[in-house]
């Protein structure tokens, strides 16, 4: 019997079809990580916020006692590739291919052990056939069906029991991938399939083959160019194709000098609204009329060092010059600059970009100011009875 089980991405779809299930299977725990929140009231079930575009593998730590391993996370856009920010590439990769590539490094050690530990991956059919207007998804599909095809023949070598099971859907009624409802009902069965066959330990399964897809690999054997051509004009007939970003880029510029938990509120507030942060820092503040006690590169190195910053660059004069190197779709900036002269020629600026600025209240406990304030009354003092002593 089962003990314990990990879900990455079980919150919503298929992922959830499966947590259903799990309990009735004999698992008497099961991890659920997932950005959504999971409304299922059952004891046995605990719910961990993850989000596999960002966050690291010490969350793995706090459910590393599983004997059972089965993700479902995965993003994608059917669209013209020259759509595709290259955050959206990075971000694509990293939820489809890369964290679930680390989740299986993190556990490989039971995988390629003599007990027995189940695995199963969900990939996609898209991951083995020509693909166009959808060719980001099924590169990082690809990638998952090769790793698991090429690890399984090494836990065989290694005389390990164990498999991967490399789950290849193509379109699953019930699940919300290309915008409908999701259906949890609908999903039960296959939910049900996915598990018995990792448990007999299957390598691969391709659900409707015989029925679907069967035909389909043999027409893309056949000729996979024609293939490809007849997939890019069936695909643009479905009317699904969504050319706009899924990934939402949110800039923030400031000198961050003595940081304090208002600069660490306005970070994580910032993130919350959007995929990915860029933050700009001033490399003094003399646009101010201030002081900088803190030197720009260990200021930068601060940020960096902050988890809801994702990228660090040198700010420039004006935000909206930056906005040819990093096409942001919201501005952050603190409420005292709103109405003024200069953020209503960026109102101005950015409105036929589709650019959102947001205005946060401006941090009334702490502040750099108070900051400098009393380190002046602590430091001038010193200072005066220093040259008065010396003279």
């Amino acid at each position: 019997m089962q003990n314990t089980a990990l879900v990455l991405g079980g919150t919503k779809g298929l992922g959830r079809a499966i947590v259903q299930q799990l309990p009735e299977q004999g698992y008497r725990k099961i991890f659920v990580l997932g950005r959504t929140p999971l409304d299922m009231d059952n004891p046995r079930i605990v719910h961990i916020k993850y989000d596999a575009s960002k966050d690291g593998l010490d969350v793995f730590e706090q459910c590393s006692e599983v004997d059972t391993l089965i993700v479902t996370a995965g993003t994608g856009r059917l669209a013209p590739f020259e759509t595709f920010t290259r955050q959206e590439i990075q971000n694509t990769f990293q939820v489809n291919a890369v964290s679930t590539i680390q989740a299986i490094n993190f556990f490989y050690n039971r995988l390629k052990g003599g007990a027995p530990f189940y695995c199963a991956i969900v990939s996609s059919i898209s991951g083995a056939v020509s693909s166009p207007l959808f060719s980001l998804y099924a590169a990082t599909k690809a990638s998952l069906y090769r790793f698991t095809e090429s690890v399984n023949i090494e836990l065989e070598k290694g005389g390990s029991p164990n498999r991967i099971l490399n789950v290849c859907p193509g379109n699953i009624p019930g699940t919300s991938f290309y915008g409908g409802e999701s259906d949890i009902e609908l999903l039960q069965s296959l939910a049900a399939e996915i598990l018995g066959r990792m448990k007999n330990r299957i390598a691969c399964f391709i659900p409707r083959y015989d029925e679907v897809y069967s035909e389909v690999l043999d027409r893309y054997r056949k000729d996979s160019r024609q293939f490809g051509l007849e997939s890019y004009d069936y695909k643009i007939k479905s009317g699904r194709v969504n050319e706009n970003p899924s990934t939402i880029v949110g800039y923030l510029s400031g000198t961050f000098d003595l940081f304090h938990i208002g600069h660490l509120n306005i970070l994580k507030k910032a993130k919350e609204q959007c995929d990915y942060l860029v933050v700009g820092v001033h490399k003094d503040a003399s646009h101010k009329q201030k002081e900088v006690f803190v030197p720009f590169e260990e200021r930068c190195e601060i940020l960096k060092n902050i988890k809801h910053v994702d990228k660090v660059i040198v700010s420039k004069n004006e935000d909206i010059d930056v906005y040819e190197d990093i096409k942001y779709d919201v501005l952050f900036v603190g409420s005292d600059y709103k109405g003024t002269e200069r953020f209503e020629r960026y109102e101005a600026f950015l409105k036929d970009k589709n650019v959102k600025i947001v205005y946060f209240p401006y941090t009334k406990d702490t502040s750099s100011t108070k900051l400098r304030m009393v380190i002046d009354k602590a430091v001038l003092p010193q200072y005066t009875v220093g040259i008065k002593n010396t003279n």
